[in-house]
């Protein structure tokens, strides 16, 4: 194929091709030819020019295929207009002659359609060039025109338009011609024809002005005949045809000469045009006149369907201003169609028009208009309504009421009032709260006029109206309790007016299913109310006979509706619901047969009314409540069942009886049995199958069936993908609404007064019940699917054998409609089958039920020969049988091979890729070959497009089924597909559609193997690439569409050789396709591609529309101009209602911003600020009033709230929806950042990086992201102020500690507190629902909490909003207007006082932090003036409120505990509900404790801390306050008796119970802010000492606290859990401690023990020393320690030590964290001996201890990290706690301390000696520990030999170190050593003392050199100095006599001081202050020493005669040098 990319073609290679092989060369050189012309030089172009040419036309001549000559034109243009257009004339003219040929063979018919497609491409590039051969041209095409067939007409038409395009306004002289021509071929009888007429006529129309002004209405009365058996391409086409003339007609876009007479046409004129074809249909005068004359006047539905197109595209090219302006005529004209007597005949025909109408107004309101406008239409609607109310008023109160008015009267308002209602419930569903200030208008008096509605006569206004209500509720939740209530009201009142009854139960019915798509739900006294209306309406229907219909039907309404409420409200209606039901029956055999002997055909309609209400009742129960069906109750309704069942019997004998005015309540009856049936268990109905079946039989076979209509039967048992075959799909239409008539059979679609019972229903969209006669057949289908697994064996053949027959004899349409019911009950009985892995049966079942399906395989009707293959396919998957299955997959092979007729090889090839679906059992090659090789055979066959079709989607299913196995046949099947493609003709374009799907299956089949290189994967890959490129050219979209999901494929398998440059810019175009199904897959494809290339795709996409001809630049491309591919996307998601496409936007949206939004963050912000502030009244929206406080002016600054409409942007009238998504696209963009640079986050960093490099970075956008926030948090739409509220908080949280660079000590957020609180402050009104309220406190707690606010008057007008919903809070839930369910006070509740919690815990942490002594941060603030005093003025303003909030807290907290009870203890929960969630509302309210506890236990046991556990004597304080509901749950008696005491372990326990529980539970895991919290709540309960005591005292307790610590620290990883799990370990183990010593100390005092060192025995341990684990404190607090010690060191585990996991000779670094952790496990291992007795100690201290060494050894060996410097002190106070532990000195445990100690000791010094040659040790913590060991071990310990002499060796070892560090530690520490008691310090001093003298001696030779080494003399000196003063008083002269002369020495003379070096300096200096001190202090041994040694003398008086100056002013320095260097003191603060 590369030989292909050139300017030439390269025929010789092209020669050496094989036929199919040369047509795929060709069409690849055109491809590449038409890319490369307009970059080639136009020299090139002329030098070749002659040749090309040439080449081209031997291309043309030689028979080229459709895509080919497409090409073809389009290249022979180019070079034509590239290179020298001057012989362009000589090829039209070829052209011409190959078109006036008379060959007629078929073989030179591609030859022919090439020269007409060249000639239409020529005159397009060229134009006006090839002016003078036009005329000739067209004379000649129109000639050809009249012999051409269809692919020649349609290609011509085509041709023409593209001239028509080339030429302008000089094709004038032919355009009547051409009109004239393309009028026949408007209504051709091949669609293709006319799809290409119509493109003709619409290029025409723009300069053929006679089109739209003179011709207008013949133009129409011809569009309306080509409507006239249409298809869904041509009704599209067609209505843009005839809409864009209308919308010229009626505001011209260029100015026509006035001809006399002629005026300019109205909007009444033109709809007058469209209303003729809508109600005259298009047919001539004459034949509608012989209809009408003969009454059979009826206008073709597809007639109706093209001009409501054409309607809503001549409303839509006229747009939404014009909409705005001309709605109120547009809308009467509209309901003019709609009760024009000839559109409502007959029922059918009014429910279409009703249909089409409504499709009318909802495409252009819905799509069109801003939310401003929407308003304005409803008022239109809305008077439009009440006029027609008016006007039956009137009719019905003139003359005499008995005579009522008459049907005619009411049906053309009943019409109008439907269409209008329906309209008007969408719109305010759509504007849900935006459309709030539309009720409260009392000018209009929406709601009055609605309701008013329900009193009309005619039930299919009354429900319309009930569904408008329905709609009210939905988009405005809080009218649902007040709508209830006046409904209900009115309903008592008017009980006697049955359009009363039966309108005012619809609206109530209504309004309850509204309440499942309103979260907030509404009271459970509405349920109550409800079941009470029902009951009497059902009581008193038997009263009055003129109501009875109306009361009874309403009554069941009721009910039915009220299950919908859920299982919560309906088990307390239960028993009495099933008493109606049971009265509704007769309740035995004899009842039910006197029923029979009397009554009139009144009283049984009402009687069959009433049991089909029952049943329904029945089936809305087992829908809506599964949990209430006990055995109980289902056994309580079988009876019932069964009575209705044998009623059935009877039917046809009260029929005969009493007439058809019982038969259509009998066909409802039978209805409402079918569906109860299919619901229930069929075992639980056993007996009652023969009856059942008897009657299906008779519904699916019998002489009256109806034809169901297919689309509502059959679908649903048909493989989704094989629907594909019958055309575009409905769910694949913008149009389906009205498309769906057409496919509905007779009945006309479906419609609410068909089955009232659906109002309920849970759907957006108005229910479109079938007529009864079609929902009968279809339950009867289902009914049956479900009885036939459940039959026995013979009853099943039997019943096979039936429909066999039943087939086979009869004739005409009722065979074809038993067909269908037959085949469509059996495959449904196969899906059942298949789902419940059932078998079918023996032989005998399965020969007739194969003897079905094939007859149904071989029918006439495709939709039914789809479900057949399908059935056939479950029938081979249910049987299970190879040996079947061959032999039915050999029967189609045969079939195949010998049939001839279509329909037989349609349905078997299907079946052939059908089966191959369900069995995995046949995947055989031999299998796959022969199926292949039929299938392609049948695909071949171009005699028969079907049969093509048909094979293709068979053989898709294979390849995609086949999987691997299929690879042998890749190759051919690609080039099969290619072949395929290139020569299928352009009118076949269901054939294109199947290519496509065999093309996409054959790419996922390649999958990743097509990235390879090999020659074979390059050769399929160009196959693909050609056959995408093929598709994209088609003119049909839904091909388009199959091109952009194969490249997406192919993208996903191989990106590289996919090039966006040409995909993105064919995407966007078609971006506004007017077909659903191409901008679904263009928006997928957009979506794969902005996960991986989003910023290249928006560039390809901006770089399109510059390079687009001006000429039809559509509102998009302006869009994607000014804001880039995001912003059409925007546009485009507001625009489109399918919600899979909507998704996808969305997340093509999210892909683009994650991949671009920090690069472009400006960009995208803007983007989010357009969306957001175009709305029309987004000033209206965003304006607040904030003049609430008295001292507003001066703290409020207005330009905050008033955000100005920003209409001039690029979007305008945006919906919520968007707005609300642009919402969260700024919180995603947040979120982003903040994973991204940290000067997104710090305005410093951002400002200093902006002036070095041209980044963006979001702090600078601050003021944009806050008033966003703030636009949104103050709008009307409640939705969008929960996404502004949620912005805000996220705003707060990010940007809350970023400091603000121009005033320091400043938060940059504190200049935007005054937007903050505007935008808080509305959703504190009254009015606001209660979740924005609760979204709200959030918001609030965040902001107060976050320490921006430093001012107290500014954080008393937010902390006023929050005291303001307290208040609200305590007045409690007795309110008697409840607007929304109980759940939702409980959720403001709980999330006013999680609010409260949040702001009392900041407080309390604020004020805690200030009162530590060693916050420096307080220093910090209080100079920037900042959270010093907000801090504690916080506390204060929770302070007032915290005796209230205790309370509350508290019994939330009661609440949650009782919440959390398991299931078994439910019944000991209160009956009346908690404090704050009612007995009904348990599981709603659930969620919301769930979320706000943790907070609220923190909150609590913090005022418990602060309490200390006193009772404050709450009681004159409360009375001012409203009541609270503290004890809601108990009575008042009780807790009064109950003493502080109690009252305060209740509480503990109510604390400790709550944590404990959900610590232990499972799902604790993914919130670590609740464990947290939790944590922190008990730590600050055990800092009290009351609840201290108490857990001290209960060791069950204590052990199970530990237990479940264990298991927490064992499953969080997370550091900061891990610590506050080891503190509260730790203070757990205090009050054990504290237990302990006051047991002690008690018994000492009792005892009066004289000797202190007898330890009473407490403690764990006891006697024996034994610790039984589960029951022992240390035991499990020793468990936990060593699980975080071997977690993070291994190395102390001797199983863990060699193993890999235990890293044995590795070495790991430990964080800041871990030594944390480390640290207070060994402070808690340290205390544990002194909580056991003696003997207990000693079975725990060997543990401790090994522990405590292990540590220290590996801290010693460095083998931890290097930051151990933390860890050291804590290890070394570890082991000093040990070794101090009274259990050391009692008298039972002190020798075996003393063995342990001395064990340890030796470990100590083995453990020295082993490591001390590795590199890297830590002398120094090595001998420190040594020291802790001697100083505070008792003298039996370290005096013991060997044990002495080795310390004292290791010491003298250290002394002969050459690290000055080591030798500093040393002598620093051997002073403590010589200060220390005189058995450890005695031997130390002799053996080391000389070696310290001799040490010092040395010094005078070699003198310090630097500060360290300076350091160790220094300490040498301290240590001789306290080795002097350690002596005892007669020895001192002497050893005083050994200091002095070395101090001396260490002097300098003066020569020496001035050059000597620092240290040697430093050294002088600080002998000569010993000397000083020492001197004076020993003055006769100085004396005599000065006296022996003049030298010494001398050099003494030299230094202070050299330093005097220096002495005078240092005078005081020894005593201050004292004070501040520890100079007989350890550096650690633990000695």
């Amino acid at each position: 194929m590369e030989q292909a990319h050139s300017l030439l073609l390269n025929e010789e290679a092209c020669s050496q091709l094989r036929e199919p092989q040369r047509a795929e060369f060709v069409f690849e050189w055109l491809r590449f030819l038409k890319k490369l012309l307009p970059a080639t030089d136009r020299a090139d172009v002329k030098q070749n020019q002659k040749r090309l040419v040439e080449q081209l036309t031997t291309v043309l001549t030689s028979s080229p295929g459709p895509p080919t000559r497409l090409l073809l034109a389009q290249c022979l243009a180019l070079v034509y207009r590239v290179g020298d257009s001057l012989m362009s004339s000589l090829t039209v003219d070829r052209c011409n002659d190959i078109i006036r040929s008379k060959d007629d063979s078929p073989s030179f018919l591609p030859t022919r359609l090439a020269a007409v497609a060249c000639l239409g491409a020529l005159y397009e590039q060229l134009g006006r060039l090839l002016i003078n051969s036009f005329k000739e041209t067209v004379a000649n095409l129109l000639k050809a025109m009249k012999s051409a067939e269809s692919q020649g007409r349609c290609e011509i038409m085509l041709c023409i338009e593209r001239i028509l395009k080339g030429l302008g306004v000089s094709a004038v002289s032919c355009h009547r011609d051409i009109y004239k021509s393309a009028r026949t071929c408007l209504t051709d009888r091949s669609m293709a024809v006319r799809c290409a007429a119509t493109k003709c006529l619409l290029e025409l129309q723009r300069e053929a002005v006679f089109l739209w002004s003179s011709e207008l209405e013949n133009v129409a009365t011809l569009c309306f005949r080509a409507f006239e058996g249409s298809n869904y391409d041509v009704r599209v086409s067609i209505s843009k045809l005839l809409g864009t003339l209308l919308a010229s007609a009626l505001e011209p876009r260029q100015a026509i000469a006035p001809r006399p007479g002629s005026k300019r046409n109205s909007l009444e004129e033109v709809m007058e045009l469209l209303s003729s074809g809508f109600l005259r249909g298009g047919a001539g005068f004459l034949r509608a006149s012989g209809d009408m004359l003969k009454g059979t006047s009826s206008v073709s539905r597809d007639v109706r369907v093209g001009i409501t197109q054409t309607c809503v595209v001549f409303v839509s090219i006229l747009g939404g201003a014009w909409l705005e302006t001309h709605f109120s005529c547009l809308l009467s004209l509209l309901m003019e169609w709609v009760s024009h007597p000839k559109a409502t005949q007959y029922p059918s025909d009014a429910i279409s028009c009703r249909c089409c109408v409504s499709f009318i107004l909802r495409a252009t309101l819905g799509t069109l208009l801003g939310e401003k406008a929407q308003i304005a239409a409803a008022k239109e609607i809305c008077q439009m309504i009440s006029k027609q109310k008016r006007v039956v008023d009137a009719a019905l109160h003139e003359g005499n009421v008995e005579t009522r008015v008459s049907p005619a009267d009411v049906a053309a308002s009943q019409h109008i009032l439907v269409c209008t209602l329906l309209e008007l419930g969408s719109l305010l569903q759509d504007l849900s709260s935006t459309a709030a200030p539309l009720l409260q208008d009392t000018s209009i008096g929406m709601l009055d006029t609605v309701i008013s509605v329900l009193l009309h006569p005619s039930a299919s206004a009354r429900l319309a109206a009930a569904w408008c209500l329905r709609c009210v509720a939905v988009g405005m939740p809080a009218q649902v309790a007040v709508l209830l209530d006046r409904c209900a009201e009115r309903l008592n009142a008017l009980k006697s007016c049955p359009e009363a009854v039966a309108g005012y139960s619809a609206a109530i019915a209504a309004l309850l299913g509204a309440v499942q798509l309103c979260p907030l739900g509404i009271s459970h006294s509405k349920g109550k109310v409800v079941m009470a209306l029902a009951e009497d309406l059902l009581r008193s229907a038997a009263q009055n006979s003129r109501i009875s219909i109306q009361r009874t039907q309403g009554g069941w309404l009721l009910l039915s509706a009220l299950s919908t409420l859920g299982p919560t409200v309906m088990e307390h209606h239960l028993p009495r619901l099933l008493l109606l039901w049971k009265c509704a029956f007769p309740l035995s055999v004899k009842d039910a047969e006197n029923e029979l002997r009397r009554g009139d055909s009144f009283t049984w309609q009402v009687t069959l009314e009433g049991r089909a209400g029952v049943l329904c009742a029945m089936k809305s129960l087992v829908v809506h409540c599964k949990d209430l069906l006990t055995d109980d109750v289902i056994s309580r309704l079988l009876p019932l069942l069964s009575c209705a069942v044998a009623l059935l019997t009877q039917l046809p004998a009260i029929i005969k009886s009493y007439g058809n005015q019982v038969k259509n309540a009998a066909a409802v009856f039978r209805l409402r049995v079918y569906e109860i049936l299919t619901l229930l268990q069929p075992k639980t109905y056993e007996e009652s199958f023969g009856i059942v079946l008897k009657q299906l039989l008779n519904d699916l076979t019998g002489p009256e069936i109806t034809a169901c209509a297919e689309l509502n039967l059959m679908p649903s048992l048909c493989y989704s993908q094989d629907l594909a075959l019958l055309g575009p799909g409905l769910q694949d239409m913008d149009q389906h609404y009205i498309e769906e008539q057409l496919h509905g059979g007779g009945s006309g679609g479906g419609t609410l007064e068909y089955d009232p019972f659906t109002i309920f229903e849970k759907a957006q969209e108005v229910p479109t019940p079938l007529p009864p006669a079609s929902a009968l057949t279809a339950a009867a289908v289902q009914l049956f699917g479900v009885i036939f697994p459940h039959l026995g064996i013979q009853q099943r053949a039997q019943i096979l054998e039936q429909f066999c027959e039943f087939v086979r004899q009869l004739k005409g349409v009722r065979q074809q409609n038993v067909h269908i019911h037959v085949a469509a009950a059996f495959c449904c009985t196969l899906k059942c089958l298949a789902s419940s892995r059932r078998e079918l049966g023996p032989e005998e079942v399965q020969r007739p039920a194969l003897s079905l399906l094939l007859g149904a395989l071989e029918g006439s009707n495709p939709l039914l020969r789809c479900m057949a293959a399908e059935g056939l396919a479950r029938l081979v998957q249910v049987l299970n049988d190879p040996s079947l299955t061959i032999s039915i997959t050999l029967m189609s092979f045969d079939k195949l091979k010998t049939a001839r007729d279509a329909i037989t090889r349609t349905g078997h090839a299907l079946a052939l890729g059908a089966v191959y679906r369900y069995l995995s059992g046949i995947s055989s090659p031999q299998y796959i070959s022969a199926c292949v090789g039929v299938l392609f055979t049948l695909s071949q066959d171009s005699t028969s497009p079907e049969v093509q079709m048909w094979a293709l989607h068979a053989l898709s299913m294979v390849v995609d089924q086949a999987g691997p196995l299929y690879h042998s046949h890749l190759e051919a099947s690609f080039t099969l597909v290619l072949r395929l493609l290139l020569s299928t003709p352009h009118t076949h374009v269901e054939v294109q559609q199947s290519l496509g799907h065999c093309l996409n299956a054959l790419i996922t089949s390649m999958g990743p193997d097509l990235q390879g290189e090999g020659a074979g994967v390059c050769a399929v890959r160009t196959s693909c690439l050609v056959g995408c490129a093929v598709m994209q050219d088609s003119q049909d979209c839904l091909v388009q569409a199959q091109a952009i999901s194969c490249l997406q494929q192919l993208h996903m398998f191989a990106p590289r050789f996919v090039n966006l440059a040409s995909l993105v810019p064919s995407l966007c175009i078609n971006l506004c396709s007017s077909y659903l199904s191409l901008r679904r897959a263009v928006v997928a494809c957009l979506r794969q591609l902005a996960q991986r290339e989003a910023v290249e795709v928006s560039e390809h996409a901006v770089a399109l529309v510059k390079e687009l001809p001006r000429r039809d630049n559509s509102q998009l491309d302006v869009t994607i101009k000014e804001v880039g591919l995001e912003g059409a996307l925007f546009s485009l998601l507001d625009r489109e209602s399918d919600p899979q496409l909507c998704r996808d936007i969305q997340e093509t949206l999210v892909h683009m911003m994650r991949s671009a939004a920090e690069s472009k963050l400006a960009h995208w912000l803007k983007l989010c600020k357009d969306v957001l502030s175009a709305s029309a009244d987004s000033a209206a929206a965003a304006s607040v009033e904030t003049q609430q406080e008295e001292d507003g002016d001066r703290y409020d600054d207005c330009s905050a709230f008033h955000a100005k409409s920003e209409s001039n942007g690029p979007f305008n009238n945006l919906r919520w929806s968007t707005r609300v998504f642009s919402m969260e696209c700024v919180c995603r963009i947040i979120a982003q950042c903040e994973n991204g640079d940290p000067a997104h986050f710090n305005m410093a960093l951002a400002q200093e990086q902006r002036l070095h490099e041209s980044t963006d970075f979001l702090v600078l956008h601050l003021a944009d992201l806050i008033r966003m926030a703030f636009m949104a948090a103050t709008d009307h739409s409640d939705q969008l102020r929960l996404a502004g509220l949620q912005t805000l908080l996220v705003i707060i949280r990010k940007f809350s500690n970023v400091p603000e660079p121009e005033f320091p000590g400043h938060v940059i957020l504190e200049q935007y507190q005054a937007n903050v609180g505007a935008a808080l402050r509305p959703a504190f009104h009254v009015d606001a629902p209660p979740n924005v309220t609760a979204k709200a406190c959030q918001v609030c707690s965040a902001w107060i909490a976050s320490g921006v606010i430093s001012d107290l008057r500014d954080l008393r007008r937010v902390h006023q909003l929050l005291a303001s919903s307290l208040a609200k809070v305590q007045v409690g839930r007795d309110v008697p207007s409840q607007v929304y369910n109980e759940s939702t006070f409980t959720m403001e509740t709980l999330a006013v006082l999680k609010a409260w919690a949040e702001v009392y815990i900041t407080a309390v942490q604020g004020s805690r932090q200030r009162e530590s002594p060693d916050s420096h941060l307080q220093q910090q603030s209080e100079e920037a003036g900042t959270a010093g005093p907000a801090g504690a003025g916080l506390l204060k303003l929770v302070q007032t409120d915290l005796a209230t909030l205790s309370r509350l807290w508290l019994a939330a907290l009661q609440d949650h505990a009782l919440l959390t009870l398991p299931p078994q203890y439910s019944s000991q929960l209160p009956i009346t509900g908690g404090s704050f969630y009612t007995a009904e509302t348990v599981e709603q309210a659930r969620p919301h404790y769930y979320s706000a506890w943790a907070t609220i236990l923190h909150a609590t046991a913090l005022w418990l801390n602060s309490t200390g556990f006193i009772m404050v004597d709450e009681g004159p304080a409360n009375l001012s306050r409203p009541v609270t509901p503290t004890s809601m749950g108990q009575s008042t008696s009780l807790s009064s008796v109950k003493s502080p005491e109690d009252i305060s372990t209740d509480r503990l326990h109510l604390i400790l119970g709550i944590s404990v529980e959900f610590l232990c539970s499972p799902h604790s895991g993914e919130q670590l802010e609740t464990i947290n919290s939790c944590l922190q709540a008990l730590q600050a309960l055990l800092e009290v000492p009351w609840p201290r005591s108490k857990v001290g005292n209960d060791q069950a307790l204590s052990v199970e606290l530990l237990s479940v610590l264990h298991r927490l620290i064992v499953t969080r990883e997370s550091p900061s859990i891990q610590l506050a799990v080891l503190e509260l370990v730790r203070q757990i183990v205090c009050a054990a401690q504290e237990h302990v010593k006051e047991k002690r100390h008690s018994a000492e005092v009792d005892d009066g023990a004289a000797e202190k060192e007898t330890v009473p025995e407490f403690g764990e341990g006891r006697d024996t020393g034994g610790l039984v684990p589960g029951q022992s404190l240390v035991f499990g607090a020793l468990e936990l320690c060593l699980c975080t010690l071997v977690r993070k060191l291994p190395q102390l585990s001797p199983k863990l030590a060699g193993s890999p996991t235990g890293r044995g000779g590795q070495t790991c670094s430990l964080s800041n964290t871990d030594w944390r952790l480390v640290t207070s496990a060994l402070a808690i291992l340290s205390e544990l001996p002194s909580i056991c007795s003696p003997e207990g100690s000693v079975s725990v201290l060997p543990t401790v201890l090994y522990l405590l060494l292990g540590v220290l050894r590996e801290a010693v060996k460095g083998s931890v990290g290097a930051e151990s410097g933390q860890l050291v002190p804590g290890i070394l106070q570890a082991l000093r706690t040990v070794l101090t532990s009274p259990m050391s000195r009692a008298e039972k445990s002190r020798g075996a301390w003393t063995e342990l100690l001395q064990s340890a000791l030796h470990t100590l010094l083995e453990s020295w000696s082993t490591d001390k040659t590795e590199p890297g040790v830590d002398e120094v913590t090595m001998l420190t520990s040594l020291t802790i060991f001697l100083l505070y071990a008792s003298a039996e310990v370290t005096t013991v030999e060997p044990l002495q002499t080795r310390c004292i060796q290791t010491f003298r070892a250290s002394l002969e170190s050459k690290d000055p560090m080591v030798l500093s530690r040393s002598y620093q520490l051997l002073v403590s050593l010589f200060q220390g008691p005189e058995p450890i310090a005695r031997p130390f001093i002799l053996a080391l003392g000389g070696r310290l003298v001799s040490q010092l001696e040395e010094v005078e030779k070699s003198r310090p050199q630097g500060p360290a080494e300076l350091q160790a003399v220094q300490d040498a000196i301290r240590a001789l100095e306290a080795l002097v003063f350690a002596a005892d008083e007669t020895n001192r002269p002497q050893l005083v006599a050994v200091l002095l002369p070395i101090l001396i020495s260490l002097l300098l003379d003066e020569n020496a001081l001035a050059s000597a070096p620092v240290a040697s300096r430093s050294l002088h200096e600080s002998a000569l202050r010993d000397l000083m001190r020492i001197g004076p202090q020993n003055s006769a041994v100085f004396k005599a020493l000065m006296a022996s040694a003049p030298h010494m003398k001398a050099r003494l008086e030299a230094a202070v005669k050299g330093n005097q100056e220096s002495v005078n002013t240092k005078a005081q320095a020894p005593r201050v040098i004292s004070k501040t260097t520890p100079s007989i003191q350890l550096k650690i603060n633990f000695l």
